[in-house]
């Protein structure tokens, strides 16, 4: 690669999609521009020109500039040559988890933050399998199946913060957790056929928790209230709840009583109509051994 060749790249970096500072996020821009700041006052404190620091790390200049303006989110690999280069004493490194947290929607990581506090989760999911329970073969092929479609960098971001959500369930003391799943959705063979087993097994393996509740809708049950779309009910140990649903309240998150008691009746319902978890169980197995 030539010379010119090579700036180009370095310098198009600054601009590669998928890196960018979401305006609306006031917390991912507070958390960017401590870390631009503390690069800057690192590189600086050391004697290191950008010039000289952006050969170092082996990025263009530009995109040093924009890190350090908080105009753009530095790569895993970026912050590590940097600790390196910057000898930062584990500093930088320790800025790595915030960053990362950056590049998740914000309202990925709002979601993530209540189920992360709620001490009871009750899903109903009519279409897909809940992104609670994909594996990671399974986030990647719906992901991937969006029209129009991700970037690739916003591809890779969707799915890290898909499957960081999964971190529910290492939680200790560990929250009680209730999914209901149409039956349609475990039928589709997303991904292929040994991405759709690996999904039926992980279904298994959940709905066997001594906190999980995994129960099915069968296809040929009569009209239920779940059918304007998903609901998702979190409770905290203060008492309160969150609620949503695609087909309600215009699929806004709500905390008021009247709404909630809605949000309850139909999950209630939903629950009463669907296969006991036993016969869910048995349903998976049964759909697995037909593969």
């Amino acid at each position: 690669m030539s010379l010119d060749a090579s700036e180009e790249q370095l310098n198009g970096e600054a601009d590669e999609p998928g890196w960018e500072v979401d305006p609306d996020d006031e917390w991912g821009l507070a958390v960017l521009a401590t870390v631009g700041r503390q690069l800057k006052l690192r590189r600086e404190a050391v004697g290191m020109r950008v010039t000289d620091f952006a050969v170092a790390v082996g990025y263009g200049e530009a995109l040093v500039y924009k890190i350090e303006g908080g105009k753009r989110i530095p790569r895993p690999e970026y912050l590590d040559k940097a600790e390196e280069v910057l000898h930062a004493d584990g500093l930088i490194s320790a800025m790595k988890e915030d960053v990362e947290k950056v590049r998740y929607p914000k309202k990925v990581r709002a979601l993530a933050k209540l189920e992360a506090k709620a001490v009871e989760i009750g899903v109903y999911e009519c279409n897909i399998i809940a992104g609670l329970l994909q594996t990671p073969e399974h986030v990647r092929a719906v992901i991937e199946a969006r029209q129009p479609p991700y970037s690739p960098d916003d591809l890779e971001r969707m799915i890290a913060a898909r499957l960081a959500r999964q971190a529910v369930f290492e939680r200790d003391p560990a929250p009680s957790i209730h999914f209901v799943l149409e039956e349609a959705p475990l039928r589709r063979q997303v991904g292929g056929t040994m991405v759709w087993q690996r999904q039926l097994e992980r279904l298994l393996e959940v709905g066997r928790l001594r906190n999980v509740t995994l129960q099915v809708m069968p296809t040929n049950t009569e009209a239920h209230p779940g059918l304007d779309g998903r609901i998702e009910l979190l409770k905290f140990s203060d008492g309160t709840t969150v609620g949503r649903s695609d087909g309600a309240f215009n699929g806004r998150p709500t905390s008021d009583a009247k709404q909630l008691r809605i949000l309850e009746l139909r999950y209630g319902t939903i629950r009463a109509q669907a296969l006991t978890p036993r016969e869910s169980l048995a349903l998976i197995e049964q759909l697995l051994g037909e593969t």
